[in-house]
């Protein structure tokens, strides 16, 4: 029996919280038993979702200061019980990783790169802890071409990078049911599901509403440190009756399935499920041209100025008055996402698993 260990720093909302919940599941069959352990002990939908599913969820605390250097010493003997721990979010990397020197443990350490960017990468002072901590990992885990191209510029060509793409699972989300009482008569729905986090611009989304006509609505689905802002943004702009702000929420593909135009509105990203999930949904795709979106976006959904309203506003307005253009980037979207369903994912984390495993027993 193989024990597997997943640390994430919560199970509040984002990306990788999502994959985690919909891919732990997954991993958790042909002799291996994988749990979750989370800094944060918050009770959240995505929590109660895997503890459904008969996945074991741990936690270190109940604070959301995850950099609490107490967590290392709680780490300690933790991850002496696996054979191999996953880790994913920063301080969960580098904490994992001084745990296990620290403990001497023998578990094989993988971990996951989310992103294409983040804050340490800005600081010059913090590159050589980061070189550290990523030494430490037996096999780092990118989740896109140029996620990986990116890394690989910043550590060096020295480390054991796969690529595996973040996946979605694009069936639950293409028959998902609508609501049919979530919305009135004549109304267009556009909706955004992503974290209030810095990095994410939902800002642009509410200011795209001033550009189109009264009948069209905004939900927001997800939480974070941003929210209040925006909820102040959309009160200020007179467009109260117009956003919804959903919170997070595990009916994502219903929520999807009842909208009318899926949108990202983004400064940066890894590789953004949320992307996946609007293109899966049967609805068309509107995303920010940045890296990380454009290598899924591409050829199937449609990209905007990254921070410009009213273009944003314009692609929506034709989605809506051109049905052609509109069936043709459903079409598309759908088409592009099932190249990232989870099972992919899931192959693909197994394999890794497998290969660390039979090399640490030869």
């Amino acid at each position: 029996m193989t024990k597997i260990l997943q640390i994430i720093t919560s199970l509040r909302t984002g990306g990788a919280e999502s994959l985690l919940s919909d891919l732990v599941p997954l991993l958790n069959h042909e002799g291996n038993t994988v749990d979750v352990l989370v800094f944060d002990g918050l009770q959240t939908p995505f929590m109660e979702k895997l503890r459904l599913k008969g996945v074991k969820v741990m936690s270190l605390g109940d604070s959301p200061n995850v950099y609490r250097l107490s967590n290392i010493r709680k780490l300690i003997p933790i991850v002496r019980q696996y054979d191999i721990v996953h880790t994913h979010n920063t301080a969960c990397q580098l904490f994992a990783a001084i745990a296990k020197v620290l403990g001497r443990a023998h578990c094989r350490l993988v971990t996951t790169e989310h992103s294409t960017d983040n804050r340490r990468r800005h600081h010059w002072w913090l590159r050589p802890l980061d070189l550290w901590m990523y030494h430490q990992y037996d096999i780092i885990i990118s989740i896109s071409d140029i996620a990986t191209k990116l890394l690989r510029e910043y550590i060096g060509n020295s480390y054991d990078i796969r690529t595996i793409p973040n996946g979605v699972n694009v069936g639950a989300y293409n028959t998902a049911l609508p609501y049919e009482d979530y919305r009135q008569p004549g109304d267009v729905i556009v909706t955004m599901v992503a974290a209030f986090r810095i990095g994410k611009q939902q800002e642009v989304l509410i200011r795209a509403l001033t550009h189109l006509p009264g009948n069209y609505k905004v939900w927001l689905v997800g939480d974070g440190i941003r929210r209040k802002e925006c909820e102040q943004l959309a009160h200020d702009m007179g467009l109260d009756n117009r956003v919804k702000f959903w919170g997070a929420r595990t009916d994502v593909p219903r929520l999807l399935k009842t909208s009318d135009v899926v949108v990202m509105s983004t400064h940066y990203e890894g590789m953004s499920l949320s992307n996946i999930e609007g293109m899966a949904s049967g609805k068309p795709f509107v995303a920010s041209n940045v890296k990380g979106i454009r290598e899924i976006t591409e050829g199937a959904g449609i990209m905007f100025e990254e921070g410009n309203d009213k273009q944003l506003a314009e692609s929506i307005l034709r989605l809506m008055t051109d049905k052609a253009y509109h069936d043709d980037i459903v079409k598309r979207c759908l088409t592009r996402a099932k190249e990232y369903d989870i099972a992919k994912t899931a192959e693909g984390y197994l394999d890794i698993y497998s290969s660390l495993l039979f090399a640490h027993n030869k």
